[in-house]
């Protein structure tokens, strides 16, 4: 346990140092942010506009407005004092050496003797930038590099000096995953470090591929996408949105660093993309680079003429079967036989791309893993190179690299003749073991040293030595399970497609409270292991039970397919929010509708902080059907300062324009004050520890002897007077053309429940009272036309329709 940060300052306020700020602030952090005085007598004119400019930007930097105000503006003249009381200070302004070298001197004795100083570069040697200063600062003097956006990447380099305290370089590190919730990757003072010496490497080789070997932009961006475990984004449009001047610039300063190199030659900016950079042709910066949007529609460069034109046919033989299995390392394997176009594409890249990041060791990291760890991380890799050369062979990859006269690493020739078959081997731990750390133990393969274990934290863990254990899995069916995670404590996976609650899902979430109830659990922590909680209700399910029900001419829909799940799925609501033992929902990312009010009937709540979670019904053409808009309604009458209808009507107002306009939070922070979680939820900045700590809540509210919470028999609901003021203000929404008269419709229906029905003056219910005013809105708005439009829709395109 090391003593965490509470006061920093950044030192720069350009995109990066703004977005460093905005992060640590997002960690609790008070910041101060300083720049360059301005010329005149406003001297934070300059690093107010950059601040400006950073609090509109899309994605946002901070999790909610409040964030923001823990960001304290100044220059360098007038607010140099402030620097002598903070606990870390990072340096981000331009990228010169004497101008690091400059501020660091001036540091130097002014900061605390237990202040931490790093530098965010991304190619500078940090060892320079200290060159020079007392011990004192050497030793607590490092490289932090963050990956933009801060916010939303995962990857933090941390690349000590020689001189470099060690338990600096703990205390970073520790901090950088409890509370900035980075994956941290240990580098060496190399050009470009770890990520950005192989990201480099594979930009360059798709750039060269469309210039020298005759593939367009389309068929490259199909190549190393989604297909092959990256971001959709791929090669060229990441370029564009990095800068294709920015990428210019970074390859002319690393060729002379690397002498050594033995592809030194790949970063020689290609002829093209320098008449580019020329040209003004730099990307989402300037709305021209590889493509080009034009009235909706995305066109790419031809660079022969160097005009936009639509895409092409793609000439990549049977991709299509390809691109159809689901298994990731399955479709490499089929994708790198392929004999087409395709394959040869994905094996000539692949292969460079393996033996680039071995030649790397030693050089830029000591092991595999810390290079796999930094694709992954910061660039959003499924697997690493290491990791992909494991799955399609480690003998074929060597066999082939000779074949092509591709170099292969002496270290790597000497643990194929010692016998070795991969770079990652894993052991499974003994059963008493895992109750103590749910991990297998991993082994990575390191030149010098053979096998050595990989450390996991105790504090994160997966699903997935669970699963492989037929012992722990206490009861499944087709789309779920309940998993036995030790110490007393089960979890619920959601195992259907997209994590949607389907009539499959709900079922399965009684049997599964049975035998929670009828055995000696201390509880129950509900989560998976997906990047996203849950989409919610399964739309396609419920359009089938709609066509049993015809509820086009709306025949028996009171007592069919769809009314049962909506009654299953409502005494399910009922039964975890009053469930005798706790339940805590572990979630992160897209927690929408259904799913949303799943976790809503939950009084227990651990959120990664980045969790988008929102009622969308509305979107579909539905309002809240399993307890939403009940819950809402009970949050604005709780956080009321009275039991007056004037002190509830804000709140209540709030939550009928969150739940009408299917607002989606941007952070689980966002979410707390929306309403959708409750004040007391965990929120943890690190994803991965979010079921641990899920079940350590579990554990916690056990020992301290859990009573479910009371019965909600007295929800103040403020009747007709406030339906009317919202179905006016809706009227007027319609009437100035910002909704449709359909959302309208909708919005009075919505109205209609939160306010209490047809109670003609603010009146005490239950929660039961509003559930049955939810189903009795839910249901009919399967027999409206455009409800159905919208659902339709919203299958085919993802995209919801405003009709």
């Amino acid at each position: 346990m090391f003593k965490p940060f509470r006061t920093a300052a950044v030192l720069g306020a350009g995109v990066m140092g703004t977005q460093i700020a905005a992060h640590l602030a997002n960690a609790g952090l008070i910041v101060y942010l300083l720049d360059l005085p301005a010329a005149g007598d406003r001297k934070n004119a300059l690093v107010e506009a950059a601040f400006k400019k950073g609090l509109k930007q899309k994605p946002p930097i901070f999790f909610t407005e409040k964030t923001s105000r823990r960001v304290i503006l100044g220059n360098f003249e007038e607010d140099w004092h402030r620097l002598a009381s903070v606990d870390w200070v990072v340096e981000a302004v331009i990228e010169k050496l004497d101008v690091k070298q400059q501020l660091m001197a001036r540091l130097d004795g002014f900061i605390r003797e237990d202040a931490v100083v790093s530098t965010n570069t991304s190619g500078l040697p940090i060892h320079a930038i200290a060159e020079g200063r007392s011990k004192s600062f050497q030793q607590r003097f490092l490289g932090t590099h963050f990956f933009n956006p801060p916010r939303y990447l995962k990857l933090l380099e941390l690349i000590p000096t020689s001189t470099t305290d060690p338990e600096i370089v703990k205390r970073l590190e520790w901090f950088g995953r409890l509370h900035l919730g980075k994956g941290v990757v240990i580098a060496k003072d190399t050009p470009n470090f770890i990520g950005n010496r192989i990201g480099l490497f594979v930009s360059l080789l798709g750039i060269r591929a469309l210039t020298d070997q005759g593939y367009t932009i389309e068929e490259i961006d199909i190549l190393t996408g989604t297909l092959v475990g990256r971001p959709k984004s791929a090669t060229l449009r990441t370029a564009d949105l990095v800068g294709l001047d920015t990428l210019t610039y970074v390859a002319e300063n690393l060729y002379p660093m690397i002498p050594d190199d033995e592809s030194r030659d790949v970063f020689l900016v290609p002829q093209t993309l320098r008449q580019m950079v020329e040209a003004s042709y730099l990307g989402a910066k300037t709305g021209e680079g590889f493509y080009k949007k034009v009235g909706g529609k995305i066109l790419s460069l031809d660079i022969q003429t160097f005009n936009y034109r639509k895409a092409r046919p793609i000439d990549l033989g049977g991709l299509d079967a390809i691109a159809k299995i689901k298994s990731l390392p399955e479709r490499l394997q089929a994708l790198y036989k392929d004999t087409g176009r395709a394959g040869t594409f994905f094996r000539q890249t692949t292969l460079k791309i393996l033996s680039y990041s071995a030649h790397r060791i030693p050089e830029i990291a000591d092991s595999p893993s810390e290079i796999d760890r930094a694709m992954r991380w910061g660039f959003g890799w499924r697997l690493g190179p290491f990791e992909m050369w494991d799955v399609l062979g480690f003998e074929t990859v060597i066999k082939d690299m000779q074949a092509s006269g591709i170099a292969v690493p002496s270290w790597v020739e000497q643990m194929q003749w010692a016998g070795a078959h991969s770079f990652y081997q894993e052991i499974g731990r003994e059963e008493e073991d895992l109750t103590q750390s749910p991990h297998p133990l991993h082994f990575v393969y390191q030149p010098q040293r053979g096998y050595g274990p990989i450390e996991t934290p105790r504090d994160e863990f997966t699903l997935a030595p669970f699963k492989v254990d037929p012992t722990r899995t206490l009861w499944q069916n087709s789309e779920a399970a309940l998993l036995d995670i030790g110490d007393g404590v089960v979890l619920f996976e959601f195992r259907s497609k997209g994590n949607t609650l389907s009539r499959v899902v709900v079922d399965g979430f009684s049997e599964a409270l049975d035998l929670i109830e009828e055995g000696d659990y201390c509880g129950l922590v509900i989560g998976n292991d997906g990047e996203h909680f849950s989409a919610g209700a399964n739309l396609a399910d419920m359009v089938k039970f709609s066509h049993q029900d015809r509820v086009n001419v709306f025949a028996d829909c009171e007592h069919g397919a769809i009314a049962k799940l909506l009654d299953r799925f409502q005494a399910l609501m009922l039964r975890l929010h009053y469930f005798p033992q706790p339940i805590v929902a572990a979630i992160r990312g897209r927690v929408l509708g259904g799913g949303c009010e799943l976790v809503m009937a939950c009084p227990h709540v651990v959120a990664a902080a980045e969790t988008y979670i929102g009622l969308v019904e509305l979107s579909v053409g539905l309002v809240p059907g399993a307890g939403g808009i009940m819950t809402m309604a009970t949050w604005a009458a709780e956080h009321a300062a009275t039991d007056d209808p004037s002190d509830i009507q804000p709140f209540l107002k709030r939550a009928f324009e969150t739940i009408g306009t299917a607002k989606v939070s941007g952070s689980a922070y966002e979410a707390q004050e929306w309403g959708y979680l409750p004040p007391t939820a965990e929120i943890v900045m690190n994803s991965d520890r979010r079921l641990y700590v899920a079940k350590e809540e579990v554990l916690r509210l056990d020992h301290e002897g859990y009573a479910p919470p009371p019965k909600r028999n007295a929800i103040k609901v403020l009747g007709k007077p406030a339906r009317a003021l919202f179905e006016t203000a809706a009227y007027l929404m319609q009437k100035g053309g910002y909704i449709s008269e359909y959302d309208r419709f909708l919005a009075n229906r919505l109205a209609y429940v939160i306010t209490g029905g047809d109670l003609s003056a603010p009146s005490m219910v239950s929660d039961d009272y509003l559930l049955g005013l939810e189903r009795e809105m839910f249901l009919p708005l399967f027999g409206q036309k455009k409800t159905q439009e919208r659902i339709m829709h919203t299958l085919r395109t993802k995209k919801p329709l405003r009709n």
